[in-house]
Formats: structure tokens, sequence, C-alpha cells
């Protein structure tokens, strides 16, 4: 019997969770908690802040694009993924100076992409196959939980005076460790590794209800990205207490964490995509709330909107994929993927060209919530199209 058949699903969802809490806990988004202690100890401006986010997305984009290109072994990808992604988080914290910043960002954010594509290839069909789809919500549910402990981590280093330094340090010695928990377990799962094959552009075609939901989950990645890059910095900038603008984030990912088995739940009587766009409204309303008023309670309930429908969106995205992809499932959840990072490399992107405008965050917003509006009225025009011939 093949490695793959004989992977248990509670295997493969406890392997998939430990391997998207690191990959997209701590390689996507621990700029995010860090950045108020960037902006403290290394005089990191916010538009610098951009650039770094900015250099982040487009390796995520990229590690999407390569995935489309070749899909990789699932389990390898997993593995190597997972490697440099605490390897590049390490360098953070031991080297200096911007350029060599924005490339350690760039090859964690690729590392990420490469992670999430291969836990979703390797770790989704053992699920299904076991009757466990609905675990899927504890394997994506540690990316909020993944969220949470660098937040936590965060918030402590600013209660403690600890350094960014210190803090990136501290958080790529864990994904180290992670990766290497996991690297034997995927090692010996050589079956996931041989059923992966490459996806050939020229003999695959996606259909037009997956290319239409693709433009629209770039729309999800352009409106989420900015409260998700920004909000412990712009608390940092209006409430003094740091217990108080350190918990933005543990928020952030607590609501993450929870909305997955809520949803998990939820998605048993709903469609993935009417979860979907659900989910959309309520991000933006957490998008638009600290775009009106900056004060604590707009800014949590920001981190709770947001952080709470974000990997709502993520699992129903890549569940609409497989769907509609068909026999192209691979070649779908890649194309979502790019698209999703093609839309958030926008979000710091036009905070960092808006810098020096007084209202540079509250311009963006608007323009997220736009975006996010237009997406979901294009999936309600487009509903007929994602229905199975």
């Amino acid at each position: 019997m093949s490695a793959t058949h004989s992977t248990s699903a509670a295997a493969a969802a406890a392997i998939g969770l430990v391997a998207l809490a690191s990959a997209m806990g701590i390689g996507r988004f621990a700029l995010t908690p860090i950045l108020p202690l960037m902006q403290q100890d290394a005089g990191l401006s916010l538009t610098l802040a951009g650039w770094l986010a900015t250099g982040n997305y487009a390796g995520y984009l990229v590690g999407a694009l390569a995935c489309i290109a070749r899909m990789p072994f699932p389990a390898r990808a997993i593995r190597w993924g997972l490697f440099s992604v605490g390897l590049t988080t390490l360098g953070m914290g031991l080297f200096d100076g911007l350029p060599l910043w924005l490339i350690l960002r760039f090859l964690s954010g690729a590392a990420s992409a490469f992670v999430l594509v291969g836990t979703s290839a390797w770790a989704m069909p053992i699920l299904a196959r076991h009757g466990r789809e609905e675990w899927s919500g504890h394997v994506f549910s540690r990316v909020g939980i993944g969220i949470a402990f660098a937040g936590l981590l965060g918030l402590a280093a600013g209660i403690e005076l600890w350094g960014s330094r210190s803090t990136w340090i501290a958080l790529g010695l864990t994904a180290t460790g992670l990766a290497l928990v996991l690297w034997r377990p995927l090692a010996a799962d050589r079956a996931a590794g041989a059923t992966a094959t490459a996806i050939a552009p020229g003999r695959q075609t996606l259909p037009r209800g997956a290319i239409v939901a693709a433009v629209c989950y770039a729309a999800f990645g352009f409106g989420y990205i900015i409260p998700a890059t920004f909000l412990p910095a712009l608390a940092r900038g209006y409430i003094d207490n740091p217990v108080m603008f350190g918990l933005v984030w543990p928020v952030f990912g607590a609501t993450a964490a929870f909305s997955t088995f809520a949803s998990a739940r939820l998605g048993r009587n709903l469609p993935p995509r009417q979860l979907w766009m659900g989910a959309k409204w309520v991000l933006a309303v957490g998008v638009l709330a600290p775009a009106l008023d900056i004060n604590v309670a707009t800014l949590l309930l920001s981190a709770a909107c947001v952080g709470g429908t974000f990997m709502i969106i993520t699992m129903a995205g890549i569940k609409e994929a497989l769907r509609l992809g068909g026999a192209c499932a691979p070649l779908a959840v890649g194309v979502m993927t790019a698209a999703f990072a093609a839309g958030q490399i926008l979000g710091p992107l036009v905070v960092s060209l808006l810098g020096r405008c007084a209202h540079a965050f509250a311009l963006a917003s608007g323009v997220a919530v736009a975006g996010l509006v237009a997406g979901n009225c294009v999936l309600m025009v487009f509903a007929d199209e994602a229905k199975p011939a």
C-alpha cells in the first residue's frame, strides 16, 4: 500500500496544520507584529515597511506562478518551503540593511506559496478520501494560531522591550524547529511526490467560471492585506499603551483560528461560493472601520472582522477552485493563489505610493472596500457559470 493511501486523516491534518501555522503565521505575516518594533529600533518608516511587505507578497506571487508552471511534488514543496521560511526569518534578525531585508522577505513569500499549494494538494485529498473533508477547518485554523503566536511574541517583545532582532530570531528558530519536526514524516510519504505531475499550460484550459473566480480572489487579496499589514503599526501611532496596541494582532490571529472551525460547520450546509461572498461583506466592514475613525474600538473591530474572515475566504476559495477546475484542479489552485498574490501586492504598494498623504491609509482602505464590493457583485452575476454542467 502506498504511503499516501496509508496516511491517516489525523496525521494529514496534524502535518497540514503545523505546516500552515509556520508558513503563513511566520513566513507571511511575521512582519506585521514586528513592524512597531522595527519602527522604534531600526527607524523603519511606514513607506519602507510597505516596500518590505510588497517584497514578501511579490515572492508569494512568484512562488504561486512557479507552481502553475510546474506543480512540485506536494510533500517536497512543504518540506523545503518550511525550511526556507525558517532560514529567511532567522536572516531578518541576523543581518541589516533594507536591500537584504527585501530579498529575505521575497524568498520567505515564495517559500510560503509552495507550502500553501503543497499542503492543499497533499492534505485535502487525503481528508476527502477518508471522509473527513470538514477537518480542513482544523488544518487552516493553524494559520490563525500561527498569526496569534507571532502577535503574542510581538506583544511580549513590546512589553519587555525586546528588540526587533531578537523577535525575528525567536520566530526564525521556531519555524526552523517545526520544519525539522515535519521533515521525516513528509519524507516518508513518497507516493505524494510520485503522483504529482507537471502542469502543461498548452494542454489544460480552465473553465471561464474558474477564471472569473480567480479575478474576484485577487480583489479579496487586495482588500484584506491593507489592515493585515498595517493594523499594529496604525494602533501604535494612536495608542500609547503597548499592551493595548499589541493586542490587535493576537485578536486578529485568534479570530482567524476560531473562524475556521465555525466555517467548517457552516460549510456543510453552504456552498463554498456563498460562504465566500458572505464572509467578504464582513471583511469589507472590517477594512472600512478604521478608515472612518481610528480608536481602540474600530481597530479591534477591524482585527476581528478581517481576522475572522480572511481564512474562511481562503478555504472557500480553494474549495471552489478544486470544484471548478475539475481535471485541472491543481492548475486552478495555482491560478487562484497567483491571483490572490497579485492582489495583495497592490495593497502595501498603494499605501507606500500614498505615503506622503495625510490620509494614505484611509484612501487605500476606501479603494480596497470598493474592490471587495465589486468582487462580490461579479460573483453574483456569474453565479450560473459556477454551477456544474
